[in-house]
């Protein structure tokens, strides 16, 4: 499933690889929809091609430097790019946090849930990870079922921990630990 080589993963239908340069233009149109942006904790809006260049060019160092872990989730047979995918890496926690957005386009068809079992699948067999966890809000419960169908659990909400769009909002926290 994981060519170190080229750094990618590989499923059924889905090839994750690096990110380049020529994807940016890709990413800011999918990033650049309130849709999207509403239900991410950190993407700003809205998104520009200038972001997404300044986000590509520093994952290469961060993967390097085992910081953290971004791929592109892509069409196994097209190439299409279908979103992004990535994992925060804690070395003292042996855990990290695992983020994604899908192109609103090609929501609910199941690439997300793909990818986050693969990374999952990274992240305890080659990155030797105890813990992975990720967060949602609780508005967007369609994140929520990603990650139950990838075998993580609810292990709590945050209450009203994050402010965004003038109000406090609930995060939703799951995780799952390789055994």
């Amino acid at each position: 499933m994981y060519n170190q080589a080229q750094r990618t993963l590989t499923t059924g239908r889905l090839i994750l690889r690096p990110f380049k340069e020529s994807d940016a233009q890709r990413v800011s149109e999918y990033c650049n929809n309130y849709n999207i942006y509403k239900s991410t904790l950190t993407l700003p809006y809205p998104y520009s091609v200038d972001c997404a260049l300044s986000w590509i060019q520093t994952q290469e160092v961060n993967f390097n430097n085992n910081k953290s872990y971004e791929f592109a989730i892509t069409d196994k047979n097209t190439y299409e790019l279908y979103g992004a995918i990535g994992l925060s890496n804690n070395q003292t926690h042996k855990n990290g946090e695992l983020g994604y957005w899908i192109g609103e386009e090609y929501w609910g068809k199941g690439y997300a849930t793909e990818a986050t079992k693969a990374i999952l699948e990274f992240a305890f067999t080659e990155k030797h990870y105890h813990k992975v966890y990720a967060r949602f809000f609780a508005s967007n419960p369609g994140s929520g079922r990603v990650m139950q169908k990838s075998g993580m659990v609810k292990e709590g909400v945050l209450l009203q921990h994050v402010y965004k769009e003038n109000k406090f909002v609930d995060l939703i926290h799951y995780g799952i630990i390789d055994t």
